[in-house]
């Protein structure tokens, strides 16, 4: 199950985001679900279009069970099956 505490540990696909603090100005504020997801990339399925974002330069805030958890990017710029299950 996937908790607040241990959400870098799990599967971001089919997740909700939304990017609350990033080095590109413009990407601040988008939000939508993740669709795809690559050692350095999220693909974002948004209401203005799919958008492919770095995860490093962002931090990510996710709604897990009603509560809301800030991951910064560059903790989870691994690649997926590198992430899962391992101790982050």
């Amino acid at each position: 199950m996937i908790t607040a505490d241990t959400i870098t540990r799990h599967e971001f696909i089919g997740l909700d985001t939304q990017i609350v603090k990033s080095s590109n100005q413009q990407v601040i504020g988008l939000n939508g679900t993740i669709i795809n997801e690559t050692k350095s990339m999220f693909t974002i399925n948004t209401k203005k279009g799919i958008k492919n974002i770095a995860k490093s330069t962002s931090d990510w805030k996710f709604s897990i069970s009603g509560q809301s958890t800030t991951v910064n990017g560059s903790k989870i710029a691994k690649r997926p099956f590198e992430r899962i299950g391992a101790k982050a």
